[in-house]
């Protein structure tokens, strides 16, 4: 027998707020919890059998603190919302709220917005080094470079270094034109958008003269000793193991060191294996080092994304190589 519930919104805002653009999603709440939403004003009418509308109901007011200041739902909320839900941590999915990364130019405040990303965070303050592995738009780097520069801006660090392997060409950038930065710059666009949305772009130049904030291909990091500096080694799925070796071995004093990845997208020769791949076994339980993993549900790009992601990864699951079958051993006879 199906149910009919109305949660009376206090305003067209946030109306608009929950409902989303064309009510995208109230259908998404409603596919989420199997019931019906339709929007009457400033009301939203709920149908569906009745567990399925109480938990309907319940999802609705764990988002409240979102459409009740007219700021809108997107469909990643809705589903750390559900997920706090069915596994009882309402009083953490507010933490995840409160816990403010940074505020860009914009006055957006940049936090995590799943619990798996909320780890990642909290990975990163308690250790010098963490690995974080994970498919596109989990936003690996994006939080690893807004949490780098508030640690700058905090006077945490003294440089902020961002780099990457720079593997299209072969980490052999000398038959592009322009100097070192424009020959990195289409190889490091990604960390630049990060520093955009937080930093002046006016006074990114001066920083990047002073050194205190590098961008660079891997390659340059040979050598060097990093010290009281964040760095962020970028797509470390397109490291040799001697690159990703020689990389965490230039940690110096009063650093931190953050690598990011996707092992299903290795640019790499099929005869080389990835340093990320070795580092991740060799490296797991060693004291100091910190590795979280995300996944497709820690997408936060376009909703499409997610579901590329999850398509994918089932596709590879089911055309993974199969090992050939151990030939069966012969023994000789004893005489």
């Amino acid at each position: 027998m199906s149910q009919r519930s109305t949660v009376q919104l206090p305003s067209i805002e946030s109306a608009i707020a929950l409902a989303g653009a064309q009510e995208k999603t109230l259908k998404a709440i409603g596919n989420l919890t199997g019931t019906t939403l339709v929007l009457r004003g400033q009301d939203v009418e709920i149908d569906g059998q009745p567990k399925a509308v109480e938990r309907c109901l319940k999802l609705i007011a764990l988002l409240e603190d979102q459409w009740g200041i007219g700021k809108a739902v997107t469909e990643i909320d809705i589903k750390t919302a559900a997920h706090a839900l069915d596994t009882d941590r309402q009083g953490e999915l507010k933490d995840l709220r409160d816990d403010v990364l940074i505020t860009t130019r914009r006055g957006e405040k940049i936090r995590a917005k799943t619990f798996r990303q909320r780890q990642y965070v909290r990975t990163i303050r308690n250790n010098d080094l963490t690995f974080c592995i994970g498919p596109a738009g989990t936003g690996k780097t994006y939080i690893a470079a807004m949490m780098a520069v508030q640690a700058l801006l905090n006077k945490e660090y003294e440089r902020l270094i961002l780099t990457r392997p720079a593997v299209e060409a072969g980490e052999k950038l000398g038959f592009l034109p322009g100097d070192l930065q424009q020959k990195v710059s289409p190889f490091l666009r990604p960390l630049y958008d990060a520093l955009y949305e937080t930093i002046d772009a006016e006074k990114i130049p001066d920083l990047m003269e002073r050194g205190i904030i590098e961008v660079a291909p891997l390659a340059y990091m040979r050598g060097r000793t990093l010290n009281n500096a964040f760095v962020i080694l970028d797509e470390a799925q397109n490291t040799t193991p001697a690159q990703m070796k020689m990389v965490l071995t230039r940690l110096g004093f009063g650093s931190k060191m953050v690598v990011t990845g996707d092992i299903t997208q290795n640019d790499l020769p099929s005869y080389q294996t990835s340093g990320l791949t070795i580092a991740q076994h060799i490296l797991k339980d060693v004291e100091g080092i910190g590795v979280c993993r995300l996944t497709s549900a820690d997408v936060v790009r376009h909703p499409l994304v997610q579901r590329v992601v999850a398509a994918y990864e089932v596709y590879e699951a089911e055309h993974a190589p199969k090992a050939p079958p151990a030939k069966p051993r012969r023994f000789d006879r004893e005489p």
